[in-house]
């Protein structure tokens, strides 16, 4: 009997296209959920689904740690995948992307396939104008970058991915073994993903609004929304949103939101975005490179009466004078 006749069509298959210096993190826990949910074990055959990493020429595409990958083939027809995933890396060289694979995403998009941004993967389906009207997911730390680089645009960066009709976007890092285990779910079923992430040594799949990890921050929550909630005020700082927009921005009531910061943290929202500006207050302070207007204008107070004002009542003493004391 044929292999085709013993394995019927993946039912998963998604094409992957790195970018010059991408992250080799976002595409191997990407690849690895694929591969494990593919066959038993960890036998790595393409059976339940198939992945192949294509590009304009059959030559190594560098990542941003120096090692490279192989294609397994050069661009051809977008929609004999049921996915285009492309894997962002440094943020330059989204700028220098091979207009052939500008072509290739957007013969995707007219074929109706949907399409994956991974890491700054994002920037890259900005750039070939594929995210017009799609809400997109951007790792924090780039969360900058993205506003400079596309004017009155506002990223996602308090969940770990984004799923947007047909396009699907991610924070990067162990985010895409996320990302790729909500496919497999889908696709494959609920008990593949969790064995694919259980034998990568991940407790359990999470879900695409779970805020992203890793921002210094002095308060501490384990309830999602009151972290999303201070993870959108510490990205922010120069614009603090009222609780009653904060709310909004969140799909959530005022009161709602007031409640669960008061059992997580004792706090209402508005005490612990004052807490947040004040840390960034004192970190900038220590850098010694701004004057405290300059830092109240960047921290959200009115003017740099407020500030002092407020720090004062925090410090016991001014801006200027706790800067004295620790630069000795």
């Amino acid at each position: 009997m044929s292999s085709a006749a013993l394995h019927p069509a993946p039912r998963l298959r998604v094409g992957i296209i790195p970018t010059r210096r991408f992250t080799l993190a976002a595409l191997a826990n990407f690849i690895d959920v694929l591969r494990l949910a593919a066959d038993e074990g960890d036998r790595s055959r393409p059976i339940l689904c198939s992945w192949r990493v294509v590009a304009p020429a059959l030559e190594p595409v560098g990542s941003s740690c120096g090692l490279a990958v192989q294609p397994d083939e050069k661009l051809g027809d977008p929609a004999r995948f049921d996915y285009i995933a492309v894997v962002g890396g440094l943020i330059g060289e989204a700028q220098r992307l091979h207009p052939d694979v500008i072509a290739y995403l957007q013969r995707a998009a007219a074929a109706k396939v949907p399409l994956i941004g991974l890491c700054t993967g994002a920037f890259v389906l900005h750039r070939a104008g594929l995210m017009q009207g799609y809400r997109c997911c951007v790792n924090w730390f780039h969360r900058d970058d993205f506003l400079e680089e596309f004017e009155g645009l506002i990223p996602v960066t308090d969940q770990i991915f984004v799923v947007d009709r047909d396009r699907l976007t991610c924070s990067g890092g162990s985010a895409t073994a996320h990302l790729a285990a909500f496919l497999v779910d889908r696709h494959i079923g609920r008990a593949a993903a969790r064995k694919s992430l259980s034998i990568m040594i991940v407790d359990e799949a999470l879900a695409a609004e779970r805020p992203q990890p890793g921002l210094p921050m002095e308060l501490n929550a384990s309830d999602p929304l009151v972290k999303r909630a201070l993870l959108w005020m510490q990205q922010m700082p120069e614009t603090p949103l009222p609780v009653s927009r904060l709310a909004d921005q969140l799909g959530v009531s005022r009161r709602k939101l007031e409640r669960r910061f008061g059992a997580a943290l004792g706090l209402t929202p508005a005490e612990a975005g004052r807490r947040i500006r004040l840390a960034q207050v004192r970190a900038l302070l220590e850098r010694g490179e701004k004057s405290v207007t300059e830092i109240a204008a960047e921290t959200g107070f009115c003017d740099v009466s407020h500030l002092i004002r407020v720090f004062r009542e925090a410090e016991g003493v001014t801006p200027d004078a706790w800067r004295r004391e620790r630069m000795g």
